[in-house]
């Protein structure tokens, strides 16, 4: 499964086996469960996940308990607080999984070793972290400027499959609408 890593890697950066053997060095294998919950509002974020297989979430929950999907991150993503991650600060955002997943994660410390170690791993994260904030920014611009039918049109073209895996509630958490807005918006 750590062929999924490599095969993103070597989108950006060409890398020979000893290069990754060293790269997979810096990675730890997680199995996590559905509904478990690993990155709580409030705790200290020490991890940036990519997800081999399995469904996550990252959600905000409001004063009023009110939950705010963010992101959903399926098959080859990454995953995390990405303010708390960077800044060694508390998150804001909770992340947990919608189904069994299996990961690898990355520390902070060992991905800024390993950017030492390998250069090409610098300039595959900064690519990696850029589209990362290009889809958040794509997003914002979906949400602000476009008709809910539009944005679930966006939703079906980003993350494939993922009405089949996940309650309609959460579909109509992340779009910010009723879950019976949404219903009409399926069935249209």
């Amino acid at each position: 499964m750590s062929n999924v890593l490599r095969q993103q890697i070597e989108e950006y950066v060409s890398l020979t086996d000893e290069e990754f053997a060293l790269v997979l060095s810096h990675f730890t294998p997680k199995k996590l469960k559905k509904h478990q919950i690993i990155i709580r509002e409030g705790e200290y974020v020490h991890n940036d996940y990519f997800i081999l297989s399995g469904l996550m979430k990252v959600c905000h929950i409001d004063s009023e308990g009110k939950e705010h999907i963010i992101q959903f991150g399926m098959e080859h993503c990454w995953i995390t607080d990405p303010q708390a991650y960077h800044n060694e600060t508390t998150a804001t955002l909770q992340v947990d999984c919608l189904e069994d997943c299996d990961t690898l994660f990355i520390t902070l410390h060992n991905r800024e070793k390993l950017c030492r170690e390998l250069q090409k791993m610098d300039h595959f994260f900064r690519k990696q972290t850029t589209a990362n904030y290009i889809a958040m920014q794509r997003r914002i611009l979906c949400l602000i400027s476009s008709s809910v039918k539009e944005q679930y049109e966006h939703l079906l073209a980003n993350y494939p499959g993922l009405v089949q895996r996940v309650p309609k509630s959460l579909i109509a958490s992340f779009l910010g609408v009723s879950r019976e807005t949404l219903s009409r918006l399926a069935s249209a």
